[in-house]
């Protein structure tokens, strides 16, 4: 069975970082678009950062770029999203989540591409 377990959220000030962790178990950690989304009460998921675990390609969401980053550890199958310079507007329940497999080139944010979702991690800043 598929798993997928965040941690690393919490509450900082803006202009403060935070690295969130997504540690994947029950399949091969190969070749499998895979990163985070995020969620703000009251509003649409959306795609925050993705990497493409075979060959480390990365998509980021315009808003984040240049604050985030996106890389994997493919030994202890997990992706983190270091977050810096935090703002007011990145407060939202942050996921993981995992495509079946393949890359997602051109399309790396279409929730519905993603089959394997983590709980959920709450990031709060505040101003």
């Amino acid at each position: 069975q598929v798993q997928l377990v965040e941690s690393g959220g919490g509450s900082v000030q803006a202009g403060g970082s935070l690295r969130l962790s997504c540690i994947a178990s029950g399949y091969t950690y190969t070749q499998r678009c895979m990163g985070w989304f995020r969620q703000a009460l009251g509003k649409e998921r959306e795609g925050v950062a993705i990497i493409y675990t075979g060959y480390g390609i990365t998509y980021y969401a315009d808003s984040v770029k240049g604050r985030f980053t996106i890389s994997q550890d493919n030994a202890k199958n997990t992706v983190y999203l270091q977050m810096n310079n935090l703002e007011p507007e990145d407060t939202a329940m942050y996921y993981c989540a995992a495509n079946e497999g393949g890359n997602c080139y051109g399309r790396p944010f279409r929730v519905y591409d993603y089959t394997y979702w983590g709980q959920g991690t709450q990031v709060t800043v505040s101003s």
